[in-house]
């Protein structure tokens, strides 16, 4: 009996530990299960009264346990936001400032470490990949940049004293020992007041700063604001860093090279950023120079082999477009200028033959497409004082014509363009020749070409044009023969098919013509008989001519009859295959259309009206017309005789096939509305399911239904409506579930049974009405102490007022329902 001593109460055991927890255990069940049918308020007075009964220690482990499952500390935002997003917020760091960032952890080395962050930095100092990266290469405009920084020619002003030289008067021992230790003392202010400054931005710097002196971060528009205190210390201490700076370079003493002019000048203050804002050497020096080849060139191929090594190249087709060229070149140069351009393409000393339907000279030189192209290419060239030019290998400086030209595309783009004389032999000789205005001391044609394989190349033209010149000469009589022959053969076919033979015979100039042709095509010899007497050659011609009229009577005869039969075998076979067509449309109009068209009429739509509408009303006006096609080539062979024909019902016919472009035109969405139906027909199914749970629910299945949304509410009674929403109190009535569908809201009052002892329960709707959507109105109730998250529904004759259990719910479930109700409206 020890085993069951009890203590508080007659059914507690006191030292029996397996039977304590088993009891505990049902408790815990008993009142888990009492928690779940209580109403939100109920459970919040259960936990308050649990909470204060509980020690700090238990407080504690719930907060615990709260912060392992909500973390409320910052979060990164390279981690949560979308990538380029974060991206953009790197874009705005130093190199400094992203190296620095890459140090944090491995997803912001990640980021500031793509091409599209630091390949801006790099192409701002003209600091170019010398190749291509593949897909999977990762960080190499960030090498590059590195790389570039650390091979530039950084210099003290002793060192460039030392290195340049100097023409300042040479100095005492003990005046060199007096600058050396004012530049020591100098060194040390600079660096204490640097590093005092670091301690103060350390205290009110934002997390986002890395706290480098050269931080950009503090510079853009974008940036939070900080507060004015802090922005006058940043300021006072960023204005004391540039003057302590200034002043150290101003009692520096002042190198000068040979020449007598500065090696270094200050800078003054707009140029502090930038120390290479305006040193463009470097991007002198990675000017590519490049060169246009027209696939018309007569092999290309050997041309393009013969170009430099570092010269771009692009060979284009002739038939594309202005822009389409532009967008090569600018493709081909990857954002780079070129230091010269050449243009290899077809033309004479008056015009450039650049593209189809391009052929560039005075007369169309300013119209807009062509005056926008030659600007827009003028842009990617270096201008005339930066040592750019275009060269065209065409002979454009042999005339006054082509000299105008290129005098007004030098206006026009304010670059140097420069073309050949054209004095010279050979089809392509005149690249060879002197260049107008060349300025290089060597022709242009040696800055894109090796002259070997360029000489190579000309002389192979010049062989293939001697070589044309002798085909053309022998083919020439052949080709004119043949043209006769093609000519005579067309000419015929054309008086056969647009003369009748009535017309041939009342014509005995053309009847004798026709006949001596037969005549001396049936003849096995070639040559014809010659007649001495010409007497009997006229009575011999007149008795020819008889013969030859009644042979071509006899052979109309015999085409006729045999045309006539040809043309009624053709006429009934286009009658049986037409009406074997309007069969198979009369079959679908009979077995689908007239169906679901009755059905409609009876009030138990299978389809919509519109749906049928527009699966059939293409089938249904192709089916009128192939039945009026059929019905007037049946009337016309009930008479058919050798003199009739079918051409003009043809035609009729043809001129309303648009009604198959229709049809062919409304194919696609005719298959989306079968896809459509498909899944109204899933929907029919999921309707059924809620009807069935309903009680007493009415018939959901009708045309063009579907569930949109499912909401379970608390119904509550306002016990005084006259007073204002913040005093009104509510009472918790009923439990709702809302089904708004397409076109009306279902309201059904919801019940749960539970099952004693088990955690599984069961939930019954009961029917209490529909309402159209274009009738309901919605009204929000402003939260208060006394209610949350809660709404009117008000419809003709009822009005609900319903709350959810949080406020995304509602929010979500007001935003769905507004948006129904206006689709409702609409239609």
């Amino acid at each position: 009996m020890e085993s069951f001593h009890t203590r508080f109460s007659a059914w507690t055991p006191f030292s029996n530990k397996s039977l304590n927890t088993q009891l505990f255990q049902e408790r815990v069940a008993l009142i888990s299960h009492w928690f779940d049918l209580w109403t939100n308020k109920q459970r919040q007075e259960f936990l308050l009264t649990i909470f204060l009964r509980c020690t700090k220690s238990q407080l504690r482990f719930v907060q615990d346990w709260f912060s392992e499952r909500m973390q409320v500390a910052k979060v990164d935002f390279s981690t949560v936001l979308p990538r380029f997003i974060s991206l953009y917020i790197f874009s705005f760091l130093s190199p400094k400032d992203l190296c620095a960032a890459a140090q944090v952890s491995w997803p912001w080395k990640f980021l500031t470490e793509q091409d599209c962050l630091w390949m801006p930095k790099c192409v701002k100092f003209g600091w170019f990949l010398p190749y291509t990266p593949t897909d999977n290469e990762y960080g190499a405009w960030k090498r590059h940049y590195i790389a570039c920084v650390s091979h530039l020619d950084w210099l003290t002003p002793r060192e460039a004293a030392a290195t340049y030289g100097t023409l300042n008067e040479p100095k005492t021992e003990d005046e060199e020992l007096l600058e050396r230790q004012r530049e020591k003392r100098l060194r040390k202010r600079i660096w204490e007041e640097i590093a005092l400054r670091h301690k103060e931005l350390f205290k009110v710097r934002p997390p986002w700063v890395s706290g480098t002196c050269c931080s950009s971060v503090l510079k853009p528009r974008r940036q939070p604001r900080l507060s004015q205190t802090v922005r006058e210390r940043v300021g006072l201490h960023e204005a004391l860093e540039k003057q302590l700076v200034l002043t150290s370079l101003e009692i520096l003493p002042k190198r000068s090279n040979i020449s007598g002019s500065h090696s270094y000048p200050l800078l003054s203050k707009k140029y502090w950023h930038g120390v290479h804002k305006n040193d463009d050497s470097s991007s002198y020096a990675l000017r590519p120079h490049f060169i246009l080849i027209s696939s018309r060139i007569p092999a290309y191929e050997m041309l393009v082999e013969s170009v430099k090594a570092g010269v771009v190249s692009v060979v284009y087709e002739h038939s594309i477009t202005l822009e389409s060229l532009l967008y090569l070149i600018e493709k081909a140069l990857d954002g780079r200028k070129a230091q010269s351009m050449g243009i290899f393409s077809n033309g004479d000393s008056r015009e450039i033959n650049l593209l189809q339907g391009y052929k560039i000279g005075v007369k169309n030189l300013l119209r807009p497409e062509v005056r926008d192209f030659w600007e827009k290419l003028g842009s990617y060239v270096a201008t005339e004082e930066e040592g750019g030019h275009v060269d065209f290998f065409m002979p454009l400086g042999a005339s006054e014509a082509g000299t105008e030209v290129l005098s007004q595309l030098s206006q026009l783009t304010g670059t140097f363009f420069t073309a050949p004389t054209g004095i010279a032999t050979g089809s392509y000789q005149h690249i060879l020749s002197d260049w107008l205005g060349s300025q290089w001391g060597k022709a242009p044609s040696s800055i894109y070409f090796c002259e070997a394989k360029l000489q190579t190349w000309s002389s192979f033209t010049d062989f293939l044009e001697e070589t044309l010149k002798t085909v053309r000469k022998q083919l020439y009589p052949l080709f004119k023969e043949l043209q006769k022959s093609i000519s005579g053969r067309m000419i015929g076919q054309f008086m056969f098919d647009t003369m009748g033979m009535t017309n041939i015979l009342s014509n005995q100039e053309t009847a004798q013509a026709l006949a001596d042709g037969l005549m001396e095509l049936s003849k096995d010899d070639s040559e014809r008989s010659v007649v001495e007497d010409n007497s009997w050659d006229t009575k011999s011609r007149l008795s020819k001519n008889d013969l030859n009229v009644e042979a071509l009577i006899n052979l109309e005869r015999i085409l006729q009859k045999d045309s006539a039969e040809k043309r009624t075998r053709v006429v009934r076979e286009l009658l049986q295959s037409e009406r074997k067509y309007v069969q198979m449309l009369e079959i679908v109009r009979d077995v689908y259309f007239a169906p679901l068209k009755a059905a409609l009429s009876s009030n138990r739509a299978i389809l919509s009206a519109a749906n049928i509408q527009i699966l059939f009303s293409d089938i249904l006006q192709i089916l009128s017309l192939n039945r009026q096609f059929l019905d007037n080539l049946r009337d016309r062979l009930q008479e058919w005789d050798p003199a009739h024909c079918v051409g003009e019902i043809v035609t009729k016919f043809g001129s309303q096939l648009n009604t198959y472009t229709n049809f062919f035109n409304n194919y696609p969405v005719i298959l989306k509305t079968i896809e459509k139906m498909k899944q109204n027909i899933n929907m029919k199914d999921h309707l059924s399911d809620i009807q069935r749970i309903i009680w007493g629910c009415p018939t959901l299945s009708e045309v063009n239904r579907y569930l949109i949304r499912v909401q379970d509410v608390a119904q509550l009674h306002c016990c005084d409506e006259e007073i204002s929403f913040s005093l009104r109190l509510y009472e918790h009535i009923h439990d709702l579930s809302l089904f708004l569908f397409n076109d009306a809201l279902l309201v059904s009052s919801r019940g749960t049974s539970h099952t004693p002892f088990e955690r599984t329960s069961k939930t019954t709707y009961q029917f209490i009405t529909s309402v159209v959507l274009h009738r309901l109105l919605i009204e929000n109730i402003p939260d208060s102490k006394y209610v949350k998250n809660a709404f009117i529904l008000q419809g003709p004759k009822y009005k609900w007022i319903c709350a959810t259990e949080v406020e995304d719910e509602k929010f979500l479930w007001l935003s769905v329902l507004r948006n129904a109700i206006k689709s409702s409206m609409e239609k």
